[in-house]
């Protein structure tokens, strides 16, 4: 039987919408599947994993390139390969695409050169007051699914939902049904789904913490919790991790009437899941998504569900460039166009501030762990 190799890569990301949720915004999964179709054994990768033949330690590649790489507003970049092109989809808050359809979709032969393709999601209701935030895109059995959050209504209410597609580009339809937090917390956002080796799903997903305890903030954090299909959760939800640094801080005395409290609120968010010799790696981006702190950092655990550990006192994988760059993160990680090293993908501020630019950099496995050769805003040589 023929064997075709197909790369597939979800992200993680954040908005550039005033908000009365918390900092940033972003999402998907990552692993192996063994699909048939059409006559053919197809080979999947999904999310952030590293596709065959890649050398994790290399972040050699080909191409050059100068940041960012889409200059238009691409907030939460998702990010996957499909049959050797790139699609990425990004948020697009409460305002449809000429064609009517939520979330920008983009299309590229090799990470550089991008065209736009239209928008991805329908929209779940005509009610225009609703933002959706952070898509993310992985795929099961041959057809694409579409993780995002809904809300903006309320202050400091979002749900997770799911639209699928028969196509990478979309249309994307809502399933109908929301993925439901297993304590029903009102604020739940950046959803990414993950497949392990066993064929065994999780997702990983932010949500607000309100309770503090020694060497533990307040504020969104992540969690993770095994999906029974594409559409539903097992109500079994793990922390994955909670913000214990200074520099997730994303704003101090932060009134929330919702809570009926003030609080010294941090934020981490977009988890993007890399299974890496054996461990499992949980990216995520922190601090307020408008600052020069806010930036990429990891933590790493024995099985999909923890516990996790290794949180850094400071964002080691990426973060801002004084005068330079601002608010880089909410990453996918995909596969080089040539398949030697890896990417990330993901977003910065304009010098205005006005939209976030979509940017890549390679991701470098080192000694110390997980390293980005980034943030770069100069042209940059073929490595």
């Amino acid at each position: 039987m023929k064997t075709a190799l197909i790369d597939i890569k979800n992200d993680c990301g954040a908005t550039a919408l005033p908000r009365t949720g918390s900092a940033g915004r972003r999402w998907a999964g990552c692993q192996g599947v063994a699909v048939a179709a059409a006559g053919l054994s197809l080979l999947f990768l999904t999310g952030c994993s590293s596709s065959p033949g890649v050398k994790p330690g290399a972040a050699r590649s080909t191409i050059s390139y100068t940041n960012p790489v889409y200059a238009g507003s691409m907030p939460d970049p998702s990010v996957i390969r499909y049959r050797g092109l790139y699609y990425a989809f990004g948020t697009t808050g409460n305002r449809p695409l000429p064609d009517g359809r939520i979330f920008r979709v983009l299309r590229s032969p090799d990470l550089v050169d991008w065209e736009e393709v239209g928008g991805a999601l329908t929209p779940p209701t005509t009610d225009k007051r609703y933002h959706y935030w952070a898509p993310e895109v992985t795929v099961h059995e041959g057809r694409f699914y579409l993780y995002y959050s809904m809300g903006g209504v309320e202050p400091e209410k979002f749900e997770l939902r799911v639209a699928v597609s028969d196509q990478a580009e979309g249309p994307y339809n809502d399933v109908g049904v929301k993925l439901v937090d297993c304590e029903t917390n009102r604020f739940t956002i950046d959803a990414f789904p993950f497949r392990d080796d066993d064929g065994q799903w999780y997702l990983f997903y932010a949500r607000n913490f309100t309770n503090s305890a020694p060497g533990e903030h307040a504020g969104t954090a992540l969690v993770v919790d095994r999906l029974l299909d594409m559409t539903r959760l097992a109500g079994d939800c793990r922390v994955v991790v909670r913000a214990r640094y200074d520099w997730t801080l994303y704003e101090a005395k932060r009134r929330m009437d919702v809570y009926g409290a003030t609080f010294d609120w941090h934020t981490i968010e977009g988890p993007c899941v890399v299974k890496h010799a054996g461990r499992y790696y949980c990216f995520y981006s922190g601090s307020n998504y408008q600052t020069e702190r806010y930036g990429v950092d990891y933590v790493v655990a024995d099985h999909p569900l923890g516990p996790y550990e290794g949180q850094g006192d400071r964002a080691r994988v990426l973060s801002g460039i004084p005068g330079h760059v601002r608010g880089p993160g909410h990453h996918s990680i995909v596969p080089a166009p040539d398949g030697r090293g890896q990417y990330l993908v993901y977003h910065a501020w304009d010098a205005a501030m006005k939209k976030r630019w979509m940017c890549i950099d390679p991701l470098v496995w080192t000694k110390d762990g997980p390293r980005c050769a980034g943030p770069t805003f100069t042209p940059q040589p073929p490595r």
